[in-house]
């Protein structure tokens, strides 16, 4: 099954420039380094050769990512987004017990996630449990530590 994105504009217009620069100057960077290094010699043994090529590759595995993500990603209405009840797109205020604290998480598909951002995954398991619910619920987590609980305390866009 096709996994479909719904992003935001914003985002989307980000992945277009992404992709736009790693088309045009990372490739023709990454081409310049293959160039340079092959004029080193014997590419068997041409550490600058191989590392040309590993960086060949990571680029056009990433341009590959944005090429699906961009065709198969909605443009997510904010507009229409309401604070009713936890979903993608929005921030959660929650409050975590296990460290007793209050946290904000912004949950985003995964193309998007950012863990030092606080922006989780809705497909990650605090981001899964959180979604549908809202503002007073107390949410379980299953985390490789145990169970760990967030009441949910404000949703916002």
């Amino acid at each position: 099954m096709t996994e479909v994105y719904e992003l935001p504009l914003a985002e989307v217009e980000k992945l277009k420039k992404e992709l736009l620069a790693l088309q045009t100057t990372g490739r023709n960077d990454i081409a310049a380094k293959i160039k340079e290094a092959k004029s080193f010699g014997d590419l068997s043994e041409n550490a600058e050769y191989d590392e040309a090529k590993s960086d060949q590759a990571k680029l056009e595995a990433r341009i590959q990512e944005i090429e699906y993500i961009l065709a198969h990603c909605t443009i997510l209405d904010e507009s229409a987004l309401t604070t009713e009840r936890v979903r993608t797109g929005l921030a959660v205020r929650v409050h975590d017990h296990f460290f007793d604290e209050d946290v904000v998480y912004y949950i985003v598909n995964a193309p998007q996630a950012s863990p030092l951002e606080n922006k989780i995954s809705d497909e990650s398991p605090v981001g899964k449990a959180l979604i549908g619910h809202a503002v007073g619920d107390v949410v379980t987590v299953e985390t490789p530590d145990g169970n760990n609980d967030f009441t949910i305390l404000e949703i916002s866009k």
